[in-house]
This record gives C-alpha cells, structure tokens and sequence, in this order.
C-alpha cells in the first residue's frame, strides 16, 4: 500500500512539473512592409510575466502553465496589440505571429491597455471577433464553428439539424466566406444548393485562429453580402516542432497536423470521416448521411518581402435513404416518403501571393471552386418506377483577385479589383404540380459568363483618434444578362464611423448599399424549349439598403455593452412565378434553392436592436449574453408585408464558460427565442393522388403565407471540458449535451397518408379523381443529444 502511495505521489508531482513546462515562441512585424520589430514590450495578460523582441522581433516565454492565454505587445508608433487565443501545452512549443500597426499618434497618447474585443479601426461597428477559446468551449455546438456563431448578437435561432445562418432577418443565402484570402462558397456538409444551409460545418475548429465575424458595415473589398461576412483565420504550421492531433467525436474521427517544411515553409492540414450514418441506422432513423472533408494551407515564405500560399478546403456528403426500416412509423413514412437520395462534393483551391512594400501589401489571388450536385427520388422508393426527380448540377468559378492596404500619414486606404468565369450546368427531370396538373419539367442548362468588380476605402482618425471614419465604394456586374452588365446599376457607397465620446463611452452609425447575384440555381432555370425564362424575365442583383446606429460603453477592458439599432431594406428579390413565394422565405430546407422561374420584383424588410454584453475577466470567465428583438417582412402575391420564414421577432441567448483549477472547465448556453412563423397547408389540394405522388408531401396554402407561428421556447446545453498535460503529450476529454432542456410547445405539424390495416394507402374517387385519405400528426419534438470526445495532441 506504502509502495502504491509513493507511486501516484510520484505521477501527480511529475504532472505537477508538467504543468509548468509550457513555452511559447514568436515573431513581431510591421503590419505595412513585414519588416522585424525590436524591443517591443511583451507580456502574458493578466500577468508580470514580461519579455521583448530581439533585433528579428522574436521572443520567447517558458515555465508556462499549460491553457489558454494570450500576448500584450506595445511599442512606441505602433497601436498596442492584444494577441488571439494561444494554447499552452506541454507537448510542444506555442507560435505566434503577430503583426504591428503603425500610428501616427504621439509619444505621451500612446495607451498600452487595449480591450480584447476592440475593433480594427476598418471596421468600427456591427463586428465581433471569436477567439480560439470560445470555439473550442462553447456549449452545444460540438466545435462546429457555424454552430458556435448562434452564441452572438442579431443571430436567428435555428433548428438543432440545421446549421442556417439567419443574420438579422436575413436569409441563409446572404452570407459570404473567406478562408484567409480565398473566397468559400459554402462552409456546410449537405449544404442547400443556392443558400449557404447545411448539417455540419466543413471548417475543422482545429486549425482555426480566430473568426472575424462582420454582420452590418461591411468592408468594400468584400463584395455580395447582405447580411454577413465570415474572415476566417487559420493557424500558421509551428516551425519549432510538428504537433498532431487526434480527435474522437459523437459523429466524425479527425487526424490534423501542422509543422515546418524546411527553413522557408510551413503547413496545417486536417482531414475528418464522419461515422453518423451507423448511428441514425443504430436510432431508426430514416436517412443515412456520411461526410468526409479536408483542409490545407501551405506558405512559404520568399524572403522577408514576399510570400506565397496555397489554400484548399473540400467535402465529399454522401446521402443515402434507410429503407431498411422495419414497420416504420408514421413519421418515418412521411420522411422516406419525400426525401431524395443526395450526393455532392465540393472544393476551393488557390494560390496567394503576397508582397511587402514600404508602406503597403499587395496580394494577388487565384482560386478555383466546384460544386458538384446530385440528387434523385423514386415515388414511394420504388427503383422499379421511373424517378420522379432527377438533378445533376455543376457550379465552377474560376477567381483573380488582387488587394491592397496602404498605411500612411494616419490614413488606411484599401482596394480591390476582381475577375470571375463562371460555368453552370444543370441536367434537370421533374413533375411539379401547377393549376391542377401534372407538368414535366425538363431541361439541360449549360452556361458561362464573366463577373467583374473593383472596391476602394479610406479609413482615417480625426481629433487624436476621437472620431474614427471609414469610407468606401464597390461596383461590381457580369455578362449574364443586360439588367446586370452596368456596373454602376451596382454602385454601393457606404460610410461608417465610431466616436469616442468619452474614454468609456462611444457612438458608432453606419450607412450603405449592397448588392448580391442571384444564385446560379435561377440563373440557369430553363423551360421545356430551352428557354433561359428567368433571363427574358430581366432578372437582376438583389439590393439592400442598411443603416445602423450604436451605442457603447466599456465598464473596464474585459466587459462591454453595446446596443445597436439596425434598418434592412430589401429590393429586386427574386420572386417564385409557380407559387408566388419571395426567394427570401425559402432556402432553410435541404435540397435545391432558386430552381424555378421568377422575376426580380421582390420586397423585404428587417429591422430590430441588439442589446449585447461582452465579459472575459482574465482566462476564467468568458461571458456573452445578448437581447435581440427584430422583424423580418417580405411582400406576399398581393403585395403586403408578411412575416418571413425566420422572423422569430426576439432572441435572448446568454453562453458562458468557467475555467477551474486542475484544469477543468464548464460551460452552459441558454436560449429563449420567438417560435418561427410558418403556412398552413392547403389540404385539399395535397389529397389529390396526382399532386401528391408529385413531391411526397403536403401542399402549403400560398393564400395565408406565414399566418400561423409557433409558441416560443427555450433550450438549455451544457458542456464540460477537462485537460490532461504530460511531457510529450496532452489529453482532453468532453461532455456537450445539446438540447438538453428544450421547451420547444410543437413543430408544425406534418401531413401523412393514412393507411389500411395491411399496410396499403387509403385511396377514395370522386367523380374520377383519386384522393389520398389524409391525416395530421404532430412532428416530433427536440431530442437530447450527448456528445462524448477524445483529443490528443503530441
């Protein structure tokens, strides 16, 4: 017994020491020409501990203890940096690079002290930055980054199975993706075809460093968002020493890595396989979806003027129907009964280079993406039948792009210039249901086009930073039609700006105009001839005027509140001509969005406030509560404003994580939102055999769009985290429990087929007409989902 107590005496010293082992290296430049900063003033925050960069603006720190932490650095001519969320481990050295931005102000006003949710002067208002931490720790969202968003202000509540980013009353298809410089089409496995839903985020939070999360005020050089635009921010490979990680998850195994590849450069990669599929068999559930997916970044460095990357993100979703299941019940009938077999992958490709001027950077992309698209459907299954539906698409885009930022004599100008080809191809066999036929739709779209645009902005500081301003101008058009040719039918002015009132106290407003392209879905929809109908129709961009107005006050540098007002104004919406629905109503389901004809005739308006709260008191408590009360309007068939698909009219969500000693943390999310508006179904259509067999499911009632809404609810998730460090190595297991209190009053109801005692449909004939005996049922309600994971680094 002595013997066994000396020996667990002796394992928990070593990890003692362990624990302080941890060491970071890193690099300091000037943000503008990438030149080596000396004796900068570095600190760990929150701490004496304090070193300073050498003549190659390096620095070091050791004796670490292991967590999260991050880097003060000051220097006289530069604004005072706070760095991103760095993980101390003991299984290797942390690195970090870390640009300085030069100031014009004076000697005695430089302030050291800086909050780590202050914004970049580029962009004053309506952005928030999501570090390292928050992602890896934040309840319910099992580290899927388009989950994690949901914790933050003007962001829609969404179903558990749906990863939609609803950005104050937008759509889901009015977001936009960077991943670093490279433009992603989509960051979702399953994604919705037009719109930017999905099941699972494609980004492995492994990699990331940070998230840049704009949702008003824009910047110019980020062109066809209307609701937001996501900056994500991926590690730099450690050239120190490689680490790996392995992670083990409730729905994917994933294997990343990032290192050193010679003197000159470095990597980071990730490759992930999802396992879901035995687990809905295993559950009875009535789909089978499997995902693999992959990301890449490579930079070599040039010299101390010059670097290059390449960058790649992809997906493989595979979709099968589980036919399998024995006496499915009614709801599991009614899934099989409508859902398709889907297929798809998706990658982005590109290379960046990177040059360092004097005062400037100037960068020139070149990507490439693709979509491919599959999706078929039997009626009732039955691969005897001919399929009812039958949809092979391809998107590509082929991107130049060249950037540049400049910094001089307390001015920031940045610009832009952009250049696209474009090819759509869709092979389409359909029936759809249309004034009491059945109509075949079929056609082969096979098109390609041009897209160009150009941005410029000026940010600049007046009254020894007091007022703080950003202007900027974009054009943009494509060669796909007349309506879209002009680039100034595109012109999009906006302004922002942020007034330090006092040094707690600031007024921020912003106001412009934006435009988006319709989704290449519309563009290629042609009818039975041949006809592209949506060209002839003059379809056109889409535009949104915005205005937002804010308040702030900073209590201390660790908790801010903010409250924002904001104004959306929609115009030229696509609008369905088949069951007069706005395009800004749909595209929350899985499936294909924007296939149909329309006409650019839609109207639309979101309007609401935010109040926010912002806390992080040291690496302990990382707080954020926020009240979002809004409505999201679009015009109907008669011309009157109706509730869209996802005006819940308020969202308050407040998500917060401690972090204990012995290293462990927990950490819960609480929502309560608005229950989502919804269209009642037109029953006696949907019982008509023809038009049923049609789609698989019951018709809505075009007549009374959104006039029902559900009851409110509100949904509880927990999670907890705890950390292992031994020498080489480090271990981290967690428990997020999605939904784990959820008093969600009902779903819409869903339509079902009634049946014989046999198994066989109930079909009635009316003077000739065959009917279906129908039946509503409640769909079924939020469900607990436990998550249980494994990671190792090494």
């Amino acid at each position: 017994m002595r013997k066994i107590y000396l020996i667990i005496t002796a394992i928990v010293f070593s990890i003692g020491i362990y624990a302080q082992s941890g060491k970071i290296e890193g690099r300091i430049t000037d943000k503008s020409n990438n030149e080596p900063l000396p004796f900068v003033n570095v600190i760990i925050d929150g701490t004496n501990i304090g070193s300073s960069t050498d003549f190659d603006g390096k620095f070091i720190f050791t004796g670490l203890e292991p967590g999260f932490v991050n880097l003060r650095a000051s220097f006289v001519g530069y604004s005072s940096l706070l760095s991103d969320d760095i993980l101390i481990t003991n299984s290797g050295t942390s690195y970090i690079e870390l640009k300085m931005t030069p100031t014009s102000t004076k000697l005695e006003e430089v302030v050291i002290k800086v909050s780590p949710f202050e914004r970049p002067n580029d962009a004053p208002m309506s952005m928030q930055k999501i570090g390292l931490a928050e992602i890896e720790t934040n309840p319910g969202s099992n580290r899927d980054i388009s989950k994690v968003i949901q914790s933050f202000p003007g962001v829609s509540a969404t179903p558990a199975f749906r990863n939609d980013i609803l950005i104050r009353g937008g759509g889901p298809a009015e977001n936009v993706y960077y991943l670093e410089e490279l433009q992603v089409p989509n960051i979702n496995h399953f994604q919705t075809q037009g719109a930017s839903g999905g099941s699972n985020g494609i980004i492995n939070a492994d990699q990331i460093s940070n998230v840049d999360f704009y949702s008003g005020a824009f910047p110019a050089d980020r062109g066809n968002a209307l609701s937001s635009v996501f900056q994500f921010k991926l590690k730099d490979g450690n050239p120190v020493k490689p680490k790996w990680r392995f992670s083990l998850g409730a729905s994917e195994i994933a294997f990343s890595g990032d290192g050193r590849i010679g003197e000159k450069s470095d990597y980071v990669f990730s490759i992930r396989r999802s396992y879901l599929q035995f687990l809905f068999s295993a559950l009875g559930l009535p789909f089978l979806p499997t995902f693999t997916d992959y990301q890449i970044k490579w930079r070599y460095k040039i010299n101390t003027k010059n670097e290059f990357k390449i960058i790649s993100l992809g997906a493989l979703d595979q979709f099968a129907l589980n036919t399998g299941i024995e006496n499915p019940d009614a709801e599991q009938d009614y899934i099989l009964s409508f859902i398709p077999v889907n297929n798809q992958w998706t990658y982005t490709i590109g290379g960046v280079y990177k040059h360092f001027a004097k005062r400037s950077v100037h960068t020139v992309v070149l990507s490439r993406n693709m979509l491919n698209y599959e999706s078929y459907k039997y009626p009732d299954n039955n691969e005897d039948s001919a399929k009812v539906f039958n949809y092979i698409s391809q998107e590509i885009e082929n991107k130049l792009r060249y950037e540049f930022t400049s910094i001089f004599n307390g001015f920031q100008l940045t610009g832009s210039a952009n250049a696209e080809y474009v090819k759509y191809n869709n092979q389409t066999s359909n029936i759809i249901y249309f004034e009491g036929e059945r109509v075949p739709i079929l056609y082969q779209t096979d098109i390609n086009f041009f897209k160009w645009g150009a941005s410029f902005a000026m940010t600049k500081a007046f009254f020894n930073n007091k007022l703080n301003t950003v202007i900027g101008i974009r054009m943009d058009a494509n060669t796909y039609d007349k309506e879209m040719q002009n680039p100034l039918d595109q012109l999009s002015p906006r302004i922002s700006f942020r007034y330090n009132v006092l040094p707690r106290f600031a007024l921020s407003g912003s106001i412009g105009r934006y435009y988006q392209m319709p989704p290449y879905t519309a563009l290629g929809y042609k009818d039975n001839n041949g006809n592209l109908i949506n060209k002839e129709n003059g379809i056109s961009y889409i535009k949104s005027d915005q205005i937002i107005g804010g308040i702030e006050y900073s209590l201390n540098e660790g908790v801010v509140f903010t409250l924002e007002g904001f104004g959306k104004f929609y115009d030229n919406y696509p609008f369905s001509m088949i069951d007069s629905l706005s395009l800004a109503t749909k595209g929350g389901d899985y499936g294909v969005f924007g296939d149909e004809p329309v006409l650019s005739i839609g109207q639309g308006k979101a309007y609401g406030i935010e109040l926010s709260n912002r806390t992080r008191i040291g690496n302990k408590l990382s707080l954020i509560a926020s009240l979002t009360l809004f409505r999201t309007l679009v015009k109907d068939k008669y011309n009157e404003y109706v509730p869209a698909s996802w005006d819940n009219q308020y969202v308050f969500i407040v998500t917060g994580s401690y972090n204990f000693n012995r290293n462990w943390t927990a950490g819960a999310k609480f929502r309560y939102a608005g229950g989502l508006p919804y269209t009642p179904y037109d029953l006696e259509t949907s019982s008509i055999v023809s038009a049923w067999d049609t789609r698989g499911r019951a018709f809505v009632d075009t007549d009374q769009v959104n006039s029902l809404r559900l009851s409110s609810f509100n949904q509880l998730d927990i999670r907890v985290d705890k950390r292992y460090y031994f020498k080489k190595w480090s271990l981290m297991l967690y428990l997020d429990i999605q939904n784990l209190y959820n008093f969600q009053a009902e779903n819409p109801d869903i339509v079902v087929r009634q049946q014989d005692s046999d198994g066989n449909y109930i079909i009635n004939t009316v003077n000739g007409v065959e009917y279906y005996s129908l039946e509503t049922i409640p769909s079924s309600s939020g469900t607990v989902l436990p998550t249980i994971g494994i990671m190792i680094e090494f």
